[in-house]
């Protein structure tokens, strides 16, 4: 690898993520001024089951895709065919079975019998972000982030056009038909996707009848590094699904109404949360090319660079968190102003935004343990985080504090998560020096 490849492949991620932002911000004016407060409301409270959806249906493949590609030693066509045959085939029972349970989700769990059809339109995006994160694998192994960033760029494209000719039109029948229609938008957004990966896929490919098959040796080293990490994606998710349905339980149980807790948690997590991570597209074009390079670094036993790479890219980070941080706190209300029309979750920012500098370095951290075969130790972490998380909001929510109990319990979870994830790695080197 060239001396220069490590930060071109960043600046070329940060520049495609940057426009791609860009049109997330559009996005974002677009669809919370056309869909409404009541449109907003309903799909914050469905947005943890979808993320727990979208973790079990992608399975970690990106992280396992590119690091088996990255240490080339199996032929990239049965990587790619191999995996995208298991995770349809797991992605057809996932879609059975949360159908058959979405009734009782939305009725018993959520508290919300309106958002059954929202939780039906999530499943059938699955397959189609499943094989989009396939591709998304095999070109990051392959350290070539062109593809990415262009397939980026075209969703956001396609989404902001469907935005604006298709989606008024739906809302103006029904606001609930226009909040499906939004999720519906991820088929065509990730059918775009998987076209370009398709574009950027080598010519001299030879598809033939017997690729299609699952190899049972490739199989079993992608669920190696997959079900680990996997696991504590999961873990975080199911936090994320248990955190508005525990919140809602307890804060009704300490006489709060309904429909202030709808009104608070979507301030919070639609505004407070949605503006304070919005920079992240930095961190994930860090973690995107982090992951490869310390895979192949780490199997080579070359630790002097490994260690360059990580400390580049916490350096890189920690910078970003802190401007970002920074400037959130002291312009929150222009700046949700100016995206949302709205000042609603300042109160909010104004108490997470200075922790949130410790938040951008929980990525970079935890995709670094994982790229050296860590992923037990990011699996526990995420366990012991989620618990403690989860355990103090509860308390905290019978101590009449609104959305305070949540706000608290996410800075204390941001603090254990990085502390517990860099000790994990300073111990990763102490028998290198010793």
């Amino acid at each position: 690898m060239k001396k220069d490849t490590f930060k071109t492949s960043i600046i070329i991620l940060l520049v495609g993520g940057f426009i791609t932002k860009i049109f997330g911000f559009i996005i974002k004016i677009l669809y919370t001024r056309i869909i409404g407060p009541t449109g907003i409301s309903l799909y914050t409270i469905v947005m943890p089951t979808y993320s727990l959806l979208i973790t079990l249906a992608t399975f970690a493949l990106p992280i396992s895709i590119s690091k088996l590609v990255s240490e080339g030693n199996t032929r990239s066509k049965k990587i790619i065919f191999t995996t995208s045959l298991f995770i349809l085939l797991f992605n057809a029972v996932i879609i059975g079975i949360f159908i058959t349970l979405s009734p009782f989700i939305a009725n018993h769990l959520l508290k919300q019998p309106s958002v059954t059809p929202l939780l039906i339109a999530m499943s059938a995006t699955l397959p189609f972000i499943s094989i989009a994160c396939i591709l998304k694998g095999y070109f990051l192994g392959k350290l070539n982030v062109t593809p990415n960033t262009i397939s980026n760029i075209l969703e956001q494209i396609v989404r902001i056009i469907f935005l604006i000719v298709v989606i008024p039109k739906i809302v103006e029948q029904n606001v609930l038909l226009g909040v499906i229609a939004f999720i519906l938008l991820n088929i065509i957004s990730e059918t775009v996707s998987i076209l370009t990966f398709c574009f950027f896929l080598p010519k001299k490919i030879k598809i033939e009848k017997k690729d299609f098959k699952i190899e049972k040796n490739i199989l079993e080293r992608i669920l190696n590094i997959s079900i680990p990490g996997v696991s504590g994606r999961f873990i975080g998710n199911i936090g994320f699904f248990l955190e508005p349905i525990l919140l809602t339980n307890f804060l009704l149980l300490s006489g709060y109404k309904n429909e202030f807790i709808l009104e608070e948690y979507a301030a919070y997590n639609a505004y407070a949360i949605g503006l304070l991570t919005l920079p992240s597209f930095f961190i994930s074009a860090i973690c995107q090319i982090l992951i490869p390079e310390v895979s192949k670094y780490h199997a080579n036993k070359n630790y002097p660079m490994l260690k360059r790479r990580l400390k580049q890219a916490i350096t890189y980070s920690f910078i970003i968190g802190l401007v970002s941080s920074l400037t959130i706190f002291v312009f929150r209300n222009h700046l949700l102003k100016l995206l949302y029309n709205t000042t609603i979750g300042s109160n909010y920012i104004f108490v997470l935004a200075p922790f949130f500098v410790l938040f951008y370095l929980e990525a970079p951290l935890s995709s670094a343990l994982q790229a050296m075969d860590k992923a037990k130790a990011t699996m526990k972490i995420s366990l012991f985080g989620i618990l403690i998380k989860l355990g103090i909001m509860s308390v905290l929510s019978f101590c009449h504090i609104g959305l305070y109990s949540l706000v608290i319990s996410e800075i204390i979870n941001i603090f254990f998560v990085v502390l517990l994830n860099a000790y994990f790695i300073k111990k990763e080197f102490t028998p290198i020096h010793n």
